[in-house]
């Protein structure tokens, strides 16, 4: 029994943090005591009986069993029978929470409210033939399959210690190959389409200024087929582009020799684009997650949130993907569609995953990585209502395919799996010029054409990792910041990334990371 005549206990606040009011539990900010006693904003007491580390949870109230256990003000898992103070773990609660599938006919979701041109920011980009506008220049060398991989590699590391520098070619940021392991022994189908779909807006990208295809010739996805699937698109590809067959020139060496040339004479003319001012506007902003832990959803994830915001309201575009990790959470999300047909598509988005899943075996419950449950994520559910909140609050406007282009600005979402390695370049080869990546635990990942800014969602991991990670949301944690000033923060460092006067960390460290999704394997 508590003694009220004890010292006066310290503030909730000062060790955990109640994400939302509707709550029954507090996300612990810095290690707790056996018998630590804590004051409730309403002046309750709570003891957390056992000592509980960073990014777990207690409950604030008895929570009965059957009972659902709440964070996010959402269901999180249901109750075995908690009592008040007791660390919450997989011995007090089980993973089950409602299913919801609930959407108005008549939702109309309100567009947001836009800034004023005079609210308006801007940034350096390279305007391309078609419109778009770039935040990087690069020669992109594109291996048609992986039997072409190696001599792409050769051919961007050769040229970028023969031919290339800063110095002589200003307003060009490098040259990148994006090898890969597909493009032949592999069924025909979709999995052939989302390569090609995949390939081609890399080549397509605005942050890249001229183009060098080169195949074997005898696989499947050798230049013929890629020539005809060009040809078949929608819309041109207006940019310099030089096609190398390793078979028809005689082998790898001369392939090489033949890139390196190309690549030389290419570098000039892609050097020709330079930065011009434009509106905030024509940004095309990824959003991803990855090595979360239980800080991540309450710091990163909600800054990134109200930087996406700002962008939507600034008449820019915002991608969302990690379908797995909309599970729990898809009703959030399909509530805040435009419409009713936009949020039943939401859904059709989950359900596609889950029975995707079930052909391999798998379950969308599988997706939490040991440290991510280490972390404080015991679940997809609290990981996907943590994960979600990176784009922002304003209206989702339409669903994609993987790698597929927006049709609309505003916040869209992907089709595509958790994973790092395959979600982030299908945020790219959807039009993305720029990715914020939020982590928990530390990562280092890169793109081959996008820069790709970490956003820490704790500065003890900020500090352990400062060599990859680009910016910290901890001061929410410590209490030194608010999610806005993070958010504002945060926005204005995406635009002086996008404008080249940052690199992001990724990009110094020349992390150029490439992959894409196939159906062939189950991807979480």
């Amino acid at each position: 029994m508590l003694d009220t005549f004890a010292e006066q206990p310290a503030a909730i606040s000062d060790y955990a943090i109640i994400v939302n009011p509707d709550d029954n539990v507090a996300v612990v900010k810095n290690e707790t005591a056996d018998g630590l006693v804590v004051m409730l904003p309403n002046g309750d007491l709570v003891e957390v009986a056992k000592a509980v580390p960073p990014g777990h949870r207690f409950a604030t109230h008895d929570i009965s069993a059957g009972e659902f256990v709440r964070q996010y003000g959402q269901p999180i898992g249901t109750s075995l029978g908690i009592a008040k103070g007791d660390w919450v773990t997989h011995e007090n609660m089980t993973d089950d929470v409602p299913v919801v599938r609930d959407i108005e006919d008549d939702l109309h979701t309100p567009a947001p409210e836009y800034f004023s041109p005079d609210e308006t920011a801007t940034f350096m980009g390279f305007r391309r033939p078609d419109g778009r506008v770039g935040t990087r220049n690069f020669v992109l060398i594109v291996p048609t399959s992986m039997c072409a991989s190696h001599e792409a590699t050769q051919i961007s590391i050769m040229s970028e210690f023969l031919h290339y520098s800063r110095e002589k070619f200003p307003n060009v940021d490098g040259v990148v190959a994006i090898p890969h392991n597909k493009g032949c022994g592999c069924q025909d189908g979709s999995n052939l389409d989302v390569m090609m779909r995949t390939l081609s807006n890399y080549a397509d990208h605005p942050n890249v200024g001229g183009v060098i295809l080169i195949d074997l010739g005898c696989e499947k996805t050798n230049l013929t087929f890629v020539e005809k699937y060009l040809t078949d698109r929608d819309k041109p590809i207006e940019k310099p582009i030089f096609k190398i067959g390793i078979q028809d020139v005689g082998g790898t060496q001369s392939a090489i020799e033949i890139g390196l040339k190309e690549v030389q004479k290419m570098l000039p003319e892609v050097n020709k684009c330079e930065r011009a001012e434009f509106p905030i506007s024509e940004l095309v902003l990824g959003v991803k997650c990855g090595s979360s832990d239980g800080f991540s959803g309450i710091s990163a994830n909600p800054s990134l949130g109200y930087a996406s915001d700002m962008l939507v309201k600034s008449g820019g575009t915002v991608l969302l993907t990690e379908v797995p990790e909309f599970c729990g959470a898809e009703h959030i999300l399909a509530n805040r569609a435009k419409d009713a047909t936009v949020g039943r598509k939401i859904y059709a988005m989950v359900d596609w995953y889950k029975e995707y899943a079930s052909k391999f075996g798998g379950v969308l419950g599988q997706n939490p990585s040991t440290g991510n449950k280490a972390g404080g994520l015991l679940n997809i559910t609290i990981k996907s209502l943590g994960a979600i909140i990176k784009a922002g609050t304003t209206r989702i406007e339409d669903t994609l395919e993987y790698a597929e282009t927006p049709k609309v600005r505003g916040i869209n979402l992907m089709q595509g799996p958790g994973y790092d390695q395959e979600s982030t370049p299908g945020l790219v080869a959807a039009g993305a010029t720029v990715v914020v990546f939020t982590t928990g635990n530390g990562t280092t990942i890169g793109n081959a054409i996008a820069p790709v800014l970490k956003l820490a969602s704790n500065n003890r991991v900020f500090e352990k990792m400062s060599q990859d990670l680009d910016i910290s949301a901890g001061g929410v944690i410590d209490g030194t910041e608010s999610i806005s000033e993070v958010g504002e923060r945060l926005f204005e460092y995406v635009r002086r990334t996008a404008s080249g006067e940052i690199q992001a960390k990724a990009e110094i460290l020349k992390h150029r990371e490439f992959q894409f999704w196939a159906e062939q394997t189950v991807s979480l």
